[in-house]
């Protein structure tokens, strides 16, 4: 009898442990002799020794497994604990991401530090949160403002061109440089004050930051010697930049544009689904716009309407256009039958790249694949060679407009001549 007594005594035991972590008990059952309460904290002792193991044996297992990572860990651990000097973990980390990039040896995988990762960011992006101003550095440390952004905080406001920025919030940008850097900081509708000298006068103004928009799509109508020509002009291929482009298309439908001039020179590439959208628009759907390669294998983009356009078209390269520029005039030059190139031989970038937001603000842009032509030509290192060539001259470089634009002529005149 009393070893059934002990058995029985001990099934219970187990079961109130049971029901405490999995039901609610009632009020007769919620106490415990000491012998459960000793068998309990056994019981958690021990979970906690094998839970505690199968932790530490798998991170063991991580850097075992990755020798190369073990190696990188090592190093930094044995500078961060034994240098003799205080050490700068995040220069010390930053360092080994830069090391890691260069040794990769290709100029379009790099690293880029927070301020630099944030213009990339903002200029395929195409908007950011601010006021809407582009300004100069001046030599006794404050801002001028060369340029304002139409439709935005800084332009309803008041500012002007040539406006210099002294102070935000009350207080003096010479004595306080980062509260220039401020001006952008804050959410949608929080408040900025500046304070600028204007003809030697002193003036406030009060804004609120806003989504501010960047115009990378440009357009204008000519008239070049009777004939009606629609003249396109991409900055950058940003994530609104096809939003844009239409916008730009429905002006030249509705005045019945002869001839059409893409303008992609200094046009450093960008998002390669809006350079996709804006091809569509010239080509059906069966058309090869262009192709990438991966490890894996090559795949051909096709064109996503079934759109198409019929009058001349004129492409404006120089050798600063690339990537995403160079697919644009690569496609036209394969498969538009009305079109010429015009200018000097692109860039040569052939590859395509991604980037990778870090914790710290950086990031790092690597190449993950090729792009070749819709043709299966690949432009790395040689460029796009334009149909006909034209320099740009020096009065042109120093003081860019619509007279001494030798390309944009000799564009203008191969239109005149095709129609």
């Amino acid at each position: 009898m009393k070893k059934k007594n002990k058995k029985t005594k001990k099934k219970n035991m187990f079961s109130v442990i049971e029901n405490k972590i999995f039901h609610k008990e009632e009020e007769e059952d919620t106490t415990f002799s000491l012998f459960e309460v000793i068998i309990i904290i056994l019981i958690s002792i021990l979970f906690g020794i094998v839970i505690g193991y199968i932790v530490t044996c798998s991170k063991t297992s991580i850097i075992i497994k990755d020798k190369n990572l073990a190696e990188i860990v090592n190093v930094y651990n044995n500078l961060t604990n034994n240098y003799y000097d205080k050490v700068n973990k995040d220069k010390l980390s930053d360092g080994a991401i830069k090391g890691m990039v260069e040794s990769l040896d290709d100029p379009f995988t790099n690293y880029m530090e927070n301020e630099t990762a944030k213009e990339f960011d903002r200029a395929v992006k195409g908007s950011f949160i601010g006021i809407g101003v582009t300004v100069s550095y001046q030599e006794d440390g404050y801002y001028k403002i060369i340029e304002i952004i139409d439709n935005t905080p800084a332009s309803k406001a008041g500012l002007k061109e040539d406006d210099i920025l002294i102070k935000v919030n009350d207080i003096d940008i010479v004595k306080e440089p980062k509260m220039f850097e401020s001006i952008a900081k804050g959410k949608v509708g929080s408040k900025v004050k500046l304070t600028v000298k204007r003809r030697n006068k002193e003036k406030e103004f009060n804004l609120k930051r806003a989504v501010v928009e960047i115009q990378s799509v440009h357009n204008k109508i000519i008239d070049y010697e009777g004939l009606n020509v629609g003249y396109l002009k991409i900055d950058v291929f940003a994530a609104n930049s096809y939003k844009q482009f239409k916008t730009s298309m429905k002006r030249f439908d509705k005045n019945n544009i002869d001839a059409l001039v893409i303008d992609v020179r200094d046009n450093p590439g960008g998002h390669l689904n809006q350079t996709r959208e804006i091809l569509s628009t010239f080509f059906p759907k069966k058309t090869v716009l262009y192709q990438v390669e991966t490890k894996k294998g090559s795949k051909k983009i096709y064109s996503m309407n079934n759109s198409s356009k019929n009058y001349p078209v004129i492409v404006l390269i120089n050798s600063a256009s690339a990537s995403a520029s160079e697919i644009l005039a690569s496609c036209f030059k394969e498969n538009y039958k009305n079109a010429t190139i015009v200018g000097t031989s692109s860039y040569g970038k052939g590859t395509v790249q991604k980037s990778q937001s870090l914790n710290d603000g950086s990031s790092i842009k690597y190449t993950t694949e090729k792009w070749l032509t819709s043709k299966g030509k690949w432009i790395g290192d040689k460029g796009i060679k334009p149909d006909v060539f034209v320099e740009e001259t020096k009065d042109y470089c120093e003081n860019p407009n619509y007279d001494n634009d030798t390309q944009l002529q000799e564009g203008l005149k191969k239109l005149k001549e095709s129609n």
